[in-house]
């Protein structure tokens, strides 16, 4: 839920200042759906594996040897 939701927020502000820049600089912007659908996706993506990986590796250990190290 975390990396979809700095994904969104992520999104929401680059087309804020996409829009910002239109109409303070007259300069013409676009919008690429496919950009924001993959920086939503590599931000999910980072999320779950940074997230998954240690739980992965902490689920091996059995608990007295991850509270000795704490």
């Amino acid at each position: 839920m975390l990396t979809i939701i700095g994904g969104m927020l992520g999104v929401i502000l680059g087309v804020g200042a996409s829009l910002a820049l239109t109409k303070v600089m007259s300069l013409p912007t676009t919008i690429a759906y496919e950009s924001i659908g993959l920086a939503v996706f590599v931000s999910c993506l980072i999320g779950i594996v940074f997230g998954w990986y240690p739980a992965y590796k902490a689920s091996k250990l059995q608990p007295i040897e991850a509270l000795r190290y704490e």
